[in-house]
């Protein structure tokens, strides 16, 4: 499952030169600036690895069911290859007409699957990210920063400036990951 999370990438740029330009024009002093890798530092919080990983137990039976699915369909086609020419027309009718229905429920509950696994993932990620810049505010108050950018929207900065790390400790820190629920 890919965790990938929707962002307005000219807004963030345009946002970041604004206040740049407008720090820069207000006082001849230094600027702080950090640049953070926000996705990694939701991707990698504790809470997030909890949340992936219940996730994939909730869902688990579910692609269990699709496999099983997916291997009694195999098996129809093999019967259909190996038995060709010697059923009836009708049973070879049958056979097909069975491989379509399974064929088709094994379509609907991936795409069921899908959806609903997309739908909670973006839920998570969603309340994740505004946890995190909540975090990431506090940090930045706490270091003295004038300026946090999102690392994909830099071009160049040193190592040092990055507070990724940082954040996702400030994070864990805050919100610790629920103890996954054990399988009755």
């Amino acid at each position: 499952m890919s965790f990938r999370m929707g962002l307005r990438p000219l807004y963030r740029i345009a946002a970041a030169c604004c206040a740049l330009l407008a720090v820069s024009q207000a006082a001849p002093a230094e600027i702080k600036v950090a640049i953070i890798n926000l996705q990694r530092a939701v991707l990698e919080s504790a809470e997030i690895k909890a949340a992936s990983a219940a996730m994939e137990g909730r869902y688990r039976p579910r692609v269990a069911d699709i496999e099983q699915l997916n291997k009694e369909l195999s098996a129809i086609a093999a019967n259909l290859q190996s038995n060709a020419g010697k059923l009836t027309p009708q049973a070879e009718a049958d056979m097909s007409q069975q491989a379509q229905r399974k064929q088709r429920d094994v379509q609907r509950k991936q795409d069921d699957l899908q959806a609903d696994v997309d739908r909670e993932r973006n839920e998570i990620l969603q309340k994740s990210a505004v946890k995190m810049s909540a975090v990431v505010k506090k940090l930045a108050e706490s270091k003295g920063l004038d300026l946090v950018i999102d690392a994909p929207y830099a071009v160049y900065f040193k190592e040092a400036m990055e507070i990724t790390s940082e954040a996702i400790a400030a994070y864990d820190k805050e919100n610790p990951a629920a103890a996954p629920a054990r399988a009755k």
